[in-house]
């Protein structure tokens, strides 16, 4: 052959190889992030047989970094976010903190010097946010306020990481003690200055310039420039940040996402990219588990063990506290400990820019890594014990079945609420998107309503607006009897996902066996089986659109 091929022959191993192991792990049920790792184990340098190029496979991956922070970005919401900040916001940045120290205590026990300690801690306390998303749709759990705390927990340990990034370069002379103090300040004040004039210029300029470049591809019509505008936007920006302002090609992918996601555009921005970003993400995790050593599992097994007990054991825990503290439920406790209980896209680009600053050992990244595949395969195993251990404590624990109800003056309706607001009124579970449509309907006609919603920051809102609410889990009967539905005469569920209303129906008619029950339904499979099992009015979101669309074309054609 006449040419070098080297490009072409790692990018088909490793696309090749992580197919066939990404499927063996799905038909194990298996995240198929770990058959990603274990493909660039199999074509890295610490296994027999073919070795790809590991300078190739680096640039990849920096173009997979570049898409991934540029996916995290164009679905970063600062309204999301402020509706579980109560949780999300203290409680990341502490279980952070924790983490970080259980990681700095084993890295010194290990011998390692306090820089290499801290950058190993943050490595460790930071989620997948893949993994994360992948688990919570498997399990129906997204849309839930559960999962809103879960995602919105990951997104501010994303923002602490995406700082990290930014300090750990200036602050790597620092951490391995050979920069003195006045030199760190006048370092740091640089960078933080180059990264507040990128961050200006991106959010005064860029939001606007951007996303109407977006719209003139958009007019014409072609779909390959649309993708390509969105695409040549992310990878561009990462690489000018970098340039001009000595900013990461991760932060600067980041920022990209952000002002793209000003544009009404940013959904179909989402979905034309999604290939190509799942393609070079899949790249990244082969170049990651290229750089692992399986040696370390014989020579370091208990420091293995640590780096687990750590991410599965330390973190959840700590995380798992600090939800009861803030005085949220046990299983929405359960619920984030479980989400934590793995590693992965965020600790390697931290590994590896520890690595390339010289300050993690060469040990390092191999324990990283060992700890990332690990905690992803067991996650489901996790998350599956999460509600057997709920049932199994609320049987056994009276301070379990006490956390689940705690002293939460959320949790029981005021008793300034007016006695004929709680007869004869509708109890409205959920409280979303059709929850608040349903609600506006009934302040209009003057029908008397209290909400249920699990979600506290929900509920103190619409207290604060003289609505009577209640928080929790409207399958758990207090919730109904604090609602007064024994009174009620219809029970309305808006929840966007159908489990527990079969226990919430027969909590209403073992209370208020007359009482009407209508139940938000998604499709006509989900209708039928809700209709068998609760013998409720089921109605389909979909139907109901349809019914509504044909009376206005009815009325349209009747002038």
């Amino acid at each position: 052959m006449l040419h070098e091929v080297t490009l072409i022959t790692t990018i088909a191993a490793a696309l090749g190889a992580a197919l066939v192991l990404g499927l063996l792990a799905v038909r194990l049920r298996l995240p198929a992030l770990v058959g990603y790792l274990l493909a660039g184990m199999l074509i890295g340098p610490a296994t027999p047989g073919f070795v790809a190029d590991l300078s190739l496979a680096g640039q990849l991956a920096e173009i997979g970094v570049m898409l991934l922070m540029f996916g995290v970005g164009l679905h970063f919401s600062v309204a999301d976010l402020m509706a579980v900040r109560r949780i999300a916001l203290p409680g990341a940045v502490v279980q952070v903190a924790v983490a970080t120290a259980l990681g700095w205590g084993v890295a010194t026990l290990w011998g390692w010097n306090w820089g290499a300690g801290v950058v190993f801690g943050l490595a460790l306390s930071v989620a997948s946010t893949v993994v994360l998303l992948r688990a919570l749709e498997g399990r129906h759990l997204l849309d839930t306020t559960n999962g809103r705390i879960a995602v919105g927990w990951l997104v501010v340990e994303d923002l602490v990481t995406v700082l990290m990034l930014v300090l750990l370069p200036p602050l790597a002379g620092f951490l391995a003690g050979g920069e003195p103090a006045d030199g760190l300040g006048r370092t740091l004040m640089v960078t933080l200055g180059q990264v507040a004039v990128f961050v200006a210029l991106m959010l005064l300029v860029g939001r606007k310039l951007f996303p109407w470049m977006l719209w003139q591809v958009a007019r014409t019509g072609s779909r390959e420039l649309f993708t390509l505008c969105v695409i040549a936007a992310a990878v561009g920006i990462a690489f000018g940040a970098s340039a001009l302002f000595g900013v990461s090609f991760a932060l600067g992918a980041f920022f990209a996402g952000m002002v793209l996601r000003e544009s009404s555009l940013s959904h179909r921005a989402a979905e034309e990219t999604l290939p190509l970003r799942d393609a070079f993400s899949v790249l990244f995790f082969v170049s990651v588990g290229m750089l692992f050593d399986p040696m370390v599992l014989l020579e370091r097994p208990l420091q293995v063990l640590a780096v687990l007990g750590i991410v599965i054991l330390g973190k959840s825990l700590a995380a798992g506290l600090l939800v009861l503290l803030l005085r949220y439920p046990l299983n929405t406790a359960l619920t984030v400990s479980a989400s934590l209980a793995q590693i992965g896209e965020f600790s390697f680009i931290l590994a590896g820019l520890g690595a390339s600053l010289g300050l993690l050992p060469p040990e390092a990244q191999s324990l990283i890594l060992a700890g990332a595949i690990f905690s992803i395969a067991l996650n489901p195993v996790v998350f599956g014990l999460a509600e057997p251990l709920q049932a199994w404590a609320r049987r056994r624990s009276t301070l379990a079945r006490r956390l689940e109800r705690s002293l939460d003056p959320l949790a029981e309706l005021p008793t300034t609420v007016e006695p004929h607001k709680l007869t004869g009124q509708v109890v409205l579970v959920g409280y979303g998107r059709v929850g608040r449509s349903v609600a506006e309907a009934l302040s209009a006609d003057g029908i008397p309503f209290v909400v249920a919603d699990s979600n506290r920051e929900q509920v103190e809102a619409l207290r604060a607006q003289g609505i009577p609410a209640v928080a929790g889990d409207a399958s758990e009967p207090s919730v109904l009897i604090q609602a007064h539905v024994a009174r009620a005469r219809l029970l309305l569920v808006a929840l966007p996902e159908p489990f527990g209303v079969r226990r919430m129906a027969e909590t209403a008619r073992m209370l208020n066996p007359g009482i009407d029950i209508v139940i938000r339904a998604h499709n006509d499979e989900e209708a039928r089986l809700l209709e068998t099992e609760t013998g409720a009015t089921v109605l389909v979101e979909r139907a109901v659109l349809a019914d509504r669309m044909a009376e206005l074309a009815r009325q349209a054609l009747s002038r």
